[in-house]
């Protein structure tokens, strides 16, 4: 049966239903869901040939989620080879938090495409393809909220676009957000800050913080929210901890290597004075 359901002035909607008969005989009222829109027929009536309607339109309000952590390692700096000078080399800087060359792409000089490692949320999973940012910023009054203006020079990180992949029959890319924000930076020590001959004490700081809101797919919609939030925190944390576990290890090792790499070669031009 085709019916034509009228939902504005000038605007239709065509369907076709096999028992449409006895939907418009015993029913006064019709939920339709399209993606997380739900959308509610009030009233209807016949007129000119087709059925009237009075449509409602209601938002369904999405589930957001969202963890963090900071990082506080010792760090020592030759005034040689200070970590600022590290920070601008920004492509040797994501390689040591991204180590995997096959699963990472650069797009110019600030942005590199990440196809991240599948994140398994209850019984599904996604292969999330991130676009992140690394800029170097000077002006404080750019600094990430917590980052002390006193800081000559701090590294971001953020996520600029997405994409869900493995997905596509649950959500639609309109449905899901995502949302990467980072910081890295040197903190001298007070006493230490005037130290011109040896090496300077100070501390690797760094802030990460993830968080995912998505429109609720129906097979999701039924599994009690303590749960859904119990999982989704262990999956980000998972993230988390992996991206800090990196920045303590492999980063450190790499500014260690910078390190003697700019000693030598200040050795190598102080010999052939």
């Amino acid at each position: 049966m085709q019916l034509k359901w009228r939902i504005g002035e000038g605007c239709w909607l065509d369907c076709e239903m096999n028992t449409g008969k006895s939907l418009l005989a015993h029913s006064r009222s019709l939920l339709v869901y399209r993606g997380g829109m739900k959308v509610e027929r009030l009233k209807w009536g016949r007129r000119g040939g087709g059925v009237a309607v009075r449509m409602q339109q209601q938002q369904q309000k999405p589930s957001t989620y969202c963890s963090s952590l900071a990082t506080d390692l010792p760090l020592y700096e030759s005034p040689l080879a200070p970590f600022e000078e590290y920070l601008e080399q920004r492509e040797r800087v994501f390689e040591a938090i991204f180590p995997d060359k096959r699963r990472s792409l650069r797009l110019n000089h600030e942005e590199w495409r990440i196809q991240m490692l599948p994140i398994h949320f209850v019984f599904l999973t996604a292969n999330p393809v991130v676009d992140m940012r690394l800029k170097c910023e000077t002006d404080a009054n750019r600094y990430p909220p917590g980052v002390p203006s006193t800081i000559p020079k701090v590294l971001t990180l953020e996520a600029m676009r997405w994409e869900l992949r493995g997905l596509d029959y649950v959500l639609k890319p309109d449905d899901f957000t995502l949302g990467v924000r980072g910081a890295l930076y040197s903190e001298k020590q007070q006493e230490n800050m005037n130290m011109k001959c040896s090496g300077t004490s100070s501390r690797l700081k760094g802030q990460l913080e993830i968080s995912i809101s998505f429109i609720l797919p129906p097979v999701l919609a039924l599994i009690p929210e303590d749960v859904r939030s119990g999982v989704a925190d262990a999956v980000l944390k998972r993230l988390l901890m992996s991206t800090k576990d990196r920045v303590n290890g492999c980063l450190l090792s790499d500014f260690r290597d910078f390190t003697r790499d700019r000693l030598h070669q200040h050795q190598l031009q102080w010999q052939q004075r």
